[in-house]
């Protein structure tokens, strides 16, 4: 526009000139006329330096832009060369983040070959309490759980598969004192489950009663009613893979290991991440053993246990249950296969039981046995009860003896014995 007058003033003041040199000539007052002439190119001037000047600026003002989307795509890689040489100063997350999973499954693989290993030789493991430790935990699949969340899940053929769940100390108070449920059958289950006797090395005792129990992944004690919503919370476990040679090993360490955690820190706002991982060989329904990984939130409990299926001295057909061991009777119960054992912490349970019966070792009502005045039953744990399902599998004696001989009485019950 400025450009546009300064043409206009130009053409004017040439215009101007023109006719004051026409009338000088005709010798006419060309004063006004000439004077105009003079400002009108003045004005041509001013406005032609000023569309100039604004051509300038706008050429600037581009030059301007472009030097800034210069700096700007400048600056980005910058940007991004910094972030990877970040990364490459920091190479443990990006690591942590991609291989954690195949660790998992590396570890998995290679314990499995151990668990089959042991339970081929129907050997107690390392320990000869049917568990063994493994180092850190290596627990995953956390991303969605917050505290009291629980997840079941089976795998593509249907078995048990990882279980996990952000515990919490109110879920372990509520659960003392009593059962919040009854045990689930796993797939696999076996259609017979006689009572056998399995004699431990570790303790120099033997045990009768029923050899598979319904085997909680993740336990009443630490889940409470939460641990019964699903079967895939169970397998089928023997009764050492359940409680060990000495009720303390097996998956019970591990269970021990949350509980002691939940002792130590009553009513604390804490949680634990508590995963158990049934490992199966090939197509197999009945699990080898199991990984039970725990991790507190604040670091105090970091481990891996690894736990055996097996019974020493019992071979064990891992796709149908089917076992090698030799029944056996116990006084006052049936030696049947018809009756399932329960599952984790639970009763060898008696089929055809009589009612308000009077036995040698207690009187006997509906399935629990309740000692006489004075008496009790002492587990191979040295802890001892006034009420059992199964009085076999305990020694009976008075109460002075169990303590002189350094049994205490239970604290908390189960399905299967009452303090």
């Amino acid at each position: 526009m400025a450009s546009f007058i300064g043409a206009l003033s130009l053409l004017i003041a040439v215009v101007l000139g023109v006719l004051w040199v026409v009338h000088k000539i005709g010798r006419r007052d060309t004063h006004h006329q000439g004077r105009n002439a003079l400002i009108a190119l003045v004005v041509a001037f001013i406005f032609i330096g000023i569309g100039g000047s604004g051509e300038s600026t706008t050429k600037t003002s581009s030059d301007k832009a472009s030097s800034s989307s210069a700096s700007s795509v400048t600056a980005t890689k910058r940007a991004t060369s910094q972030q990877t040489h970040q990364a490459a100063k920091n190479p443990a997350a990006q690591h942590k983040a991609t291989t954690t999973a195949q660790d998992t499954t590396s570890r998995n693989g290679q314990v499995l070959k151990k668990l089959v290993s042991y339970t081929n030789q129907e050997s107690a493991g390392p320990t000869q309490n049917y568990y063994w430790k493994l180092g850190k935990s290596h627990t995953t699949g956390f991303k969605n759980l917050k505290a009291g969340d629980y997840h079941f899940a089976s795998d593509s053929q249907g078995r048990a598969g990882t279980a996990r769940a952000v515990l919490t100390y109110g879920e372990y108070a509520a659960s003392r004192g009593s059962r919040q449920g009854d045990p689930l059958e796993p797939t696999g289950w076996p259609t017979s489950n006689p009572k056998v006797a399995i004699s431990y090395v570790f303790t120099g005792r033997t045990y009768h009663g029923y050899l598979y129990n319904r085997s909680h992944s993740i336990c009443d004690s630490l889940l409470g009613a939460k641990s019964y919503t699903s079967a895939d919370n169970f397998t089928t476990g023997t009764r050492p893979q359940n409680v060990g040679a000495d009720q303390d090993g097996g998956m019970r360490y591990a269970e021990e290991t949350a509980e002691g955690y939940w002792q130590a820190n009553p009513h604390t706002r804490a949680t634990i991440k508590y995963e158990t991982t049934p490992l199966y060989y090939r197509q197999e329904t009945i699990p080898r053993g199991s990984i039970v990984d725990i991790k507190s939130s604040d670091g105090q409990i970091n481990t891996a246990i690894a736990v055996i299926n097996s019974a020493e001295g019992i071979k064990i057909n891992y796709s149908t249950g089917g076992n090698n061991a030799k029944p056996i009777t116990t006084p006052g119960s049936q030696s049947t296969n018809t009756r399932r054992g329960s599952g984790s912490g639970s009763a060898s349970q008696q089929a055809g039981a009589t009612s308000h019966s009077t036995t040698q070792a207690g009187t006997k009502s509906g399935q629990w046995t309740t000692a006489a005045a004075g008496k009790v039953y002492v587990s191979d744990s040295h802890k001892y009860y006034s009420q059992v399902t199964n009085p076999a599998n305990y020694t009976y004696e008075s109460e002075s003896a169990a303590k002189a001989s350094g049994a205490t009485r239970a604290t908390r019950g189960n399905q299967y014995a009452r303090p």
